[in-house]
C-alpha cells in the first residue's frame, strides 16, 4: 500500500522542487492502494510543495454548457473523476471561478493564482491557471493516463492560436462566486474541431514521441501507474517547432508526427 513517505520520495527521486508548480491528473484505480486514499495524495503532494503550488483540475464542461450556462464554484461538481471531487469536497485548497475549466490550488500563493478565472472567454487562454504554467516553469503529473488527459495542451492551442481549436459561436455562463454573487462571463468559445470526430484532446498522444525526443517529459513510476513527468515550457516549445514545421493539422486524427519535424531539437527552451 502506497504511502505518504512514498508519495514524498517519489517527488524528491523525480526532480519535483519545494517550490514547484504542479497541476496533477491521476487515475488512482491505476496507482491501486494509497493509505488514506486520495486525500492522502493530496496531502503528500501539498504538504511537499511547501514553497509552491499544487494544482488539480476540476472541470465543470460536462455540465455548464449552451444549454446549461451556469456554474456554481461551490457546488458545480467535478466531471473528470475521484481526484478532482476530492479535492473540489476540501476546505484548504481554493478552487477558481473558470466556468468549465477550474481548479482547486493548494498553498500560500492560491488565491493569487488563481485569481481573475471569470473572465477567460476560452477553456484556456494565456493568463489562465493551466496557461500560466509556461511563464511559471510549471510541471504537470500525468499518474495513471496519459496525454489525452493532459488539459495543459489545450492552453498549448491556444497561446500557439492554433486554428479550428475554439467554437466560433460563443455564449455567456453565469458564474456564481463564494460569496453569491452572479458575475457574466465574457462570450465564451468552447472547444471545438470542425475537421475532427471527436475532441483533438483524444489525438493529443500524436506528439508522445516527440516529447520523449526533446526531453519535454519523462516518466517513473508511482505505485502501480507509469507517470509522465511532464515540464510545461518544453512541452509548449516543442509543440510550436512541431507546428511550424507542418502542411496539416496534427491532432484531427491518430498518426504519429514525422520524425524530421523534431530530430534535433533535443532539450530546446525557447521563449514563446
Amino acid at each position: 500500500m502506497l504511502t505518504k513517505s512514498d508519495i514524498t520520495a517519489f517527488l524528491e527521486n523525480n526532480g519535483i522542487r519545494h517550490d514547484d508548480k504542479v497541476a496533477v491528473h491521476a487515475s488512482l484505480r491505476s496507482v491501486g492502494p494509497i493509505e488514506g486514499g486520495a486525500d492522502r495524495l493530496i496531502d503528500a503532494i501539498r504538504d511537499y510543495l511547501n514553497e509552491g503550488l499544487l494544482i488539480i483540475p476540476t472541470h465543470t464542461w460536462d455540465e455548464v454548457g449552451r444549454d446549461h450556462p451556469f456554474y456554481d464554484v461551490k457546488t458545480s461538481v467535478p466531471c473528470i473523476g475521484t481526484l478532482a471531487r476530492v479535492a473540489f469536497e476540501r476546505k484548504d485548497g481554493i478552487r477558481s471561478l473558470h466556468p468549465t475549466h477550474s481548479v482547486v490550488a493548494f498553498g500560500t500563493e492560491a488565491a493569487a493564482f488563481v485569481k481573475g478565472e471569470e473572465q477567460c472567454a476560452s477553456p484556456a487562454p494565456v493568463n489562465s491557471c493551466l496557461s500560466r504554467l509556461y511563464e511559471e516553469n510549471g510541471k504537470i503529473l500525468l499518474i495513471g493516463v496519459g496525454h489525452e488527459r493532459n488539459t495543459y495542451l489545450h492552453s498549448v492551442d491556444e497561446r500557439l492560436g492554433i486554428p479550428d481549436r475554439l467554437n466560433p459561436h460563443p455564449f455567456v455562463i453565469s458564474i456564481k462566486d463564494y460569496d453569491g454573487n452572479i458575475i457574466q462571463s465574457p462570450p465564451f468559445h468552447t472547444h471545438f474541431t470542425e475537421a475532427s470526430d471527436s475532441c483533438v484532446s483524444e489525438y493529443y498522444p500524436n506528439y508522445k514521441e516527440a516529447f520523449e525526443y526533446t526531453g519535454a517529459v519523462r516518466y517513473a513510476t508511482l505505485g502501480d501507474a507509469l507517470v509522465y513527468i511532464c515540464d510545461a515550457r518544453r512541452m509548449t516549445d516543442t509543440v510550436k517547432d512541431l507546428w511550424a514545421k507542418t502542411d496539416h493539422d496534427l491532432c484531427i486524427r491518430r498518426e504519429p508526427v514525422p520524425r524530421e519535424y523534431y530530430e534535433g531539437n533535443e532539450n530546446q527552451n525557447d521563449a514563446i
